[in-house]
Order: C-alpha cells, then sequence, then structure tokens
C-alpha cells in the first residue's frame, strides 16, 4: 500500500521573480511564484515543458505570439489561467506584486530565449 512522503519546498531567487517548487514527481511539478513589479523578463518558450499557470492575486501582463509572428498582451486578473505549450512564445510582466502557481510537467532549464525576434 503506498504511503505519502514529506516534500522539502525548495526556493529560487531571480531578479523578477521567486520560484518556490512545492511539488516534484516523475509525472509532474508544481510552483508557486512571486513576480515583482519593475521588472521586464525575457520573452521565451519552452522545447519540452507544457505548463499552466493560474494568478492567485496581483495582476499582471501576458506577452504572447498567437501565430502571427507579433506578441499579442493581455491583461491577467486573479482567478484566471492560461496554458502554455511547448514552443510558445510567451512572458508574464507583472503590474503589481503577484502570486502565481505554476504546474508543469518535470521539465526544467528548457527555457529559449527569443526578444530579437520581437524588437
Amino acid at each position: 500500500m503506498p504511503s505519502i512522503d514529506r516534500f522539502e519546498p525548495q526556493t529560487t531567487v531571480h531578479p523578477w521573480i521567486t520560484e518556490v517548487l512545492v511539488a516534484h514527481t516523475a509525472e509532474y511539478i508544481g510552483k508557486v511564484l512571486y513576480y515583482r513589479p519593475g521588472q521586464l523578463p525575457a520573452l521565451q518558450y519552452h522545447e519540452h515543458k507544457d505548463e499552466t499557470f493560474y494568478l492567485v492575486s496581483g495582476e499582471c501582463w501576458v506577452d504572447y505570439d498567437a501565430g502571427d509572428g507579433k506578441l499579442s498582451r493581455l491583461r491577467m486578473l486573479p482567478g484566471q489561467a492560461y496554458h502554455v505549450p511547448p514552443g510558445a512564445v510567451h512572458r508574464v510582466e507583472a503590474i503589481t506584486d503577484c502570486v502565481m502557481f505554476e504546474a508543469s510537467n518535470p521539465v526544467f532549464d528548457d527555457r529559449v530565449r527569443v526578444e530579437d525576434r520581437y524588437e
């Protein structure tokens, strides 16, 4: 019979975000993300990572390429969620302090920066 295992959260701090890894299994990972306003993260995509993020609190911009080679921008509010499949160009920029939850397949170090294509 399976049992439960304690998981020790792991925190990583970047200039624009603090990530707290709260789940890591062979099938999925879960993170709590703390975004700070005033920082512009790189526009990026992932080759293998398939993620969904849910905004718990705050407001942010989500920049993305809808497949036409141009950036679109939407305002994300608490309670909204977006799925970001592999290859989808995107960026999250905090308008206010934000708390976001992210669930994805267990892929790390899969960020490809593409900023120069859109400037």
